[in-house]
């Protein structure tokens, strides 16, 4: 949001108009949250055509669509008038800061990523419908109020490096942050949901997933693998434990690098496991045409759209020129969504900064032209329908898992409650908007194959 109108007044105009209103108003706050209050009051009243939603405040209670008994019924409690001037100035991003700094109780927050994809195109107009006012008063809450409390967290939150006790909390025990392949012994996708799901299904689903990965990769006893993204080891201590390969994995996480060669070292594979702290871009020369396979597990959602050319060039001259495979699997747009160019939102300013969502064809395409046609595309698979019950599960373990005394360890600022807290529900959001997201068709996760050109495609 642009401060541009604010910073063309005159200082003694700006210093006029807060004196204004202070005398009129207890603070500035009052009059912004009020004027956001009704703005955003009067636009709920047409934009809920589907659902219903429920919003109580201390100036009263307050209702949206005409269904109470519909399956998509959402109650917000607004404990603090910085929620309105959040939405009314961030759209859902303000939304979901409300919730993390614990301005607004949910009683149903799936249900209201629910409410907000049923309405999305009535949603989506509030900027529009508000657009000059909104431009307007973003920059003088930035001239005149500054930067609250609550926002100062955020932004500090934003930047948090990551814990590895955290992911130990929610993660099995491959320690695998991606998608995990639900089948019928555990359920399949909504196993969790029509049954009565067992401690261990989170491992049995993610092993599968390594395994199938590393079956479409085609890799043999005495494979060489190249992963871009090691996580903490899980996928290259199974293909060198299983498979027999050896495997050169990059990660750009130091912390990552340390426990996954604890693992590594834990398993006896030190010898077959080797990773490496660097950039993909700095690969060496001695890696020309030295692997069978390539695998990168959801790593290409922070390559970004201007690079993926030069990602799969690299690629291209890593991997043998005969008997090679690709296999790479990313969080993707589907295509009539996709842009090079993605605003910001919840995920990309507090989980994964500066991140980008490919779409398949892009993927495909990228491969095509940085090789030259040396690759032929073998498959493309939709794995969208296992992503809701991976972070269902992950949601589960978090609540029950998550200690804070353990986790503040590795970032003291967490042994503060209110910072913990919010640090909770950043997590517990991110697993709710995520899956409604996936469960819905907003996004999507590809998993793409390519051999060389010329080679046996498999049966």
């Amino acid at each position: 949001m642009s401060s541009s109108y604010a910073l063309t007044l005159p200082s003694n105009c700006r210093r006029a108009l807060h004196s204004y209103l202070t005398l009129t108003f207890s603070s500035p706050h009052e009059w912004f949250a009020g004027f956001a209050r009704s703005s955003i009051r009067a636009f709920l009243s047409n934009a809920i055509k589907k659902g219903h939603l429920c919003i109580e405040d201390p100036t009263g209670t307050f209702e949206y669509g005409h269904d109470s008994k519909s399956e998509t019924s959402v109650r917000i409690r607004v404990h603090q008038e910085e929620f309105w001037l959040k939405v009314f100035l961030s759209g859902d991003l303000g939304f979901s800061e409300a919730y993390m700094v614990g301005a607004i109780e949910i009683d149903n927050l799936k249900g209201a990523m629910d409410l907000w994809l049923d309405n999305q195109s009535e949603m989506a107009s509030l900027s529009s419908r508000l657009g000059q006012a909104y431009s307007v008063l973003s920059g003088l809450s930035n001239a005149l109020l500054g930067q609250t409390r609550s926002q100062a967290r955020l932004n500090a939150m934003a930047s948090y490096d990551q814990s590895n006790e955290l992911f130990k909390a929610f993660l099995s025990e491959e320690m695998m942050y991606s998608c995990a392949l639900w089948g019928p012994e555990e359920g399949g996708v909504n196993g969790d949901v029509t049954d009565r799901p067992t401690s261990r299904d989170l491992e049995a689903a993610q092993l599968r997933k390594i395994r199938y990965v590393l079956t479409k990769a085609r890799v043999r006893p005495g494979h060489r693998i190249l992963e871009f993204g090691s996580g903490w080891g899980g996928l290259a201590i199974e293909a060198a434990r299983t498979y027999g390969c050896e495997v050169d994995s990059l990660t750009l996480s130091a912390e990552q690098k340390k426990l996954a060669e604890e693992r590594i070292h834990a398993a006896g594979l030190e010898g077959r496991v080797r990773v490496h702290l660097m950039d993909y871009r700095d690969i060496p020369a001695e890696f020309e045409q030295a692997f069978d396979a390539f695998i990168s597990i959801e790593m290409l959602e922070h390559v970004g759209s201007q690079h993926y050319r030069q990602y799969f060039k690299l690629v291209d001259f890593a991997l043998k020129p005969k008997n090679a495979t690709i296999v790479v699997s990313s969080s993707t747009f589907p295509e009539g969504r996709y842009t090079g160019y993605q605003a910001e939102d919840f995920m990309r300013k507090y989980m994964w900064p500066n991140s980008c969502l490919p779409s398949a064809t892009v993927l495909v395409q990228a491969v095509q032209t940085s090789s030259r046609g040396r690759f032929t595309l073998e498959g493309v698979e939709n794995h969208a329908a296992h992503y809701p019950r991976t972070l269902r599960t992950w949601g589960r373990r978090l609540e029950n898992d998550l200690k804070q005394e353990v986790v503040a360890k590795e970032i003291p600022a967490l042994c503060n409650a209110a910072t913990y807290a919010m640090f909770k529900r950043k997590w517990e959001y991110l697993f709710a908007y995520a899956g409604e997201g996936f469960a819905r068709g907003y996004i999507t996760c590809h998993m793409l194959t390519f051999i060389r050109a010329g080679d046996c495609p498999t049966a």
